[in-house]
């Protein structure tokens, strides 16, 4: 079976890692640990084993002996595979996409290859059914999102995370649809077909887990790993390739293209794994399960990103800034050191989505994220006015957008309802007197109170004011767009429901 071809990294004593996601945050446990061979300790593969980026090594054995060796010998060109079954990639992916960097960073060349065709086949691994079919339109839509994606984190990572850029080895982007547009079925299945055996493809677990379920398995599924392994091939063929990096979920798919290669080349190739990021049930972290963290702006904001690395419990921060960050091990424990001196100020907690967020989406990224923090969780009313309007869309994100006129003398209790944000009548009047309405941070609990600019409208034209009712509170951002002198001030409106912002957790 395939299991017993395989060996966890860096040593002849296997490890379970475990990863669960509730409703929230990501953690991680590793129940037993990994010896190095001494010859290795200082290896690129042994020093990505201690921080717990890499699982498993295939062939069995290589990790100690064969790819140290061959990595230590010059540059080598590794690759790592994204079906653009989305328009953006998640935070499920961004593991393997760190790994891709590290090789990089130690002069290695990297290949991050999009599946526009691979991804209209639809990988079975690790599903419990079939996906959707995807369009051709719709995979070569979601590449080019995906593309832009990467070269943004390729070049945040160069510019932000490198001292010695010049040390880099090269980064390519690719599109396996480019390849496949040469071939005709009955070519391909002629050509290459012949030199897969089925016992071997059925035997895969990604295979026996989907033969043995109430749905079965599909032709074009059964068929994924024929053009994954044909993409690992052609890449061998092309540049050179002789090291493909994945999920641990994809290394039946790896041992299919190892033993394509070796039949076709008599050439040895390398399979490395990533722990999984799962959820807490052991689904995939991602969109098929509706908790992905998106790594696209449009979709998961700075701030929303910053804040779910942020939330991390105390007990995983360790094991993922050394998972998720470039941090030197021997800063990671100093970083961990201030925060067991102090737990409260959350050290780990901060430098861990700093440097996450910074990654994905730059140093610009960085600040909006903890402008936002500030503003929301710490009453900060300099960080409102440094806010700008994409900023204020992507905090308040689920709010429905209107647009009213502000008229001279218009009072706080006026804004309130025309925001829809008090009942009518003597009920809403009383719980602005009872102290339940904050314009700016500050409450506001006279309701006959007229609108004072710099005061209840800050210098950017922005209001942000804060119901309390029924356990809930209501966000109001107001944002001037006329002119003061003409009598009548247009506002945008954006109304989100709430809740209460109780977790202690949430701060810069």
């Amino acid at each position: 079976m395939a299991a017993s071809c395989v060996r966890s990294v860096c040593g002849g004593r296997r490890v379970r890692w475990c990863f669960a996601v509730g409703s929230g945050p990501l953690s991680v446990s590793v129940r037993a640990p990994l010896h190095c061979p001494p010859a290795a300790a200082d290896s690129l593969l042994a020093s990505l084993h201690r921080r717990g980026v890499l699982k498993d090594c295939f062939p069995e054995g290589a990790a100690q002996h064969e790819l140290p060796r061959l990595l230590e010998s010059g540059p080598q060109t590794v690759y790592c595979g994204f079906d653009p079954t989305a328009d953006s990639l998640h935070a499920g992916n961004l593991l393997a996409l760190i790994g891709l960097l590290h090789f990089r960073s130690a002069g290695h060349n990297v290949l991050a290859v999009i599946g526009g065709a691979t991804a209209q086949i639809g990988d079975p691994s690790g599903k419990l059914k079939e996906r959707e079919r995807l369009t051709a339109d719709s995979a070569e839509t979601n590449g080019r999102s995906i593309a832009e994606s990467l070269w943004r984190i390729f070049t945040h990572h160069k510019l932000l995370f490198c001292p010695e850029p010049a040390r880099l080895g090269t980064a390519a982007v690719l599109n396996n649809a480019g390849w496949y547009r040469e071939w005709r079925a009955v070519d391909f299945l002629s050509e290459m077909g012949r030199h897969f055996r089925m016992g071997t493809l059925l035997s895969r677990h990604s295979v026996q887990a989907r033969l043995r379920s109430a749905e079965g398995m599909s032709l074009s599924e059964f068929s994924y790993q024929l053009f994954q392994a044909y993409d690992f091939y052609h890449l061998h063929l092309r540049h050179g390739c002789r090291v493909q990096l994945g999920g641990s979920d994809q290394l039946g798919n790896l041992m299919t293209g190892h033993d394509f290669i070796h039949k076709m080349t008599g050439e040895e190739v390398y399979g490395l794994t990533v722990p999984l990021v799962t959820t807490s049930m052991g689904d995939k972290l991602g969109k098929t399960a509706g908790n992905a963290v998106w790594l696209n702006r449009d979709k998961t904001s700075p701030f929303e990103l910053y804040q779910y690395f942020f939330r991390l419990p105390d007990t995983t921060v360790e094991s993922y800034l050394k998972l998720f960050t470039f941090l030197p091990l021997a800063e990671v424990e100093k970083v961990m050191e201030l925060q067991r001196q102090d737990p409260g100020k959350r050290t780990a907690h901060k430098r861990l989505a700093a440097e996450v967020t910074k990654l994905v989406h730059g140093k610009e990224g960085l600040e909006s994220a903890k402008r936002c923090t500030n503003a929301l969780y710490n009453s900060s009313i300099e960080a409102l006015e440094q806010m700008d309007d994409a900023e204020l869309k992507e905090l308040f994100r689920e709010a429905p957008f209107q647009e009213f006129f502000l008229e001279p003398g218009t009072t706080v209790l006026d804004a309130c309802r025309r925001a829809e944000a008090i009942p009518e009548g003597p009920r809403g009047y009383r719980m602005i007197t009872d102290g339940g309405v904050w314009f700016n941070h500050q409450r506001a609990s006279n309701p006959e109170q007229v609108l004072v600019p710099g005061q209840h409208i800050l210098s950017n034209g922005l209001s942000l004011i804060r119901i309390r009712r029924y356990g809930t509170t209501v966000l109001v951002t107001l944002r001037l767009v006329g002119s003061l002198a003409d009598g009548q001030q247009k506002l945008h409106q954006d109304l989100s429901g709430y809740r209460g912002r109780g977790d202690t957790t949430l701060a810069q």
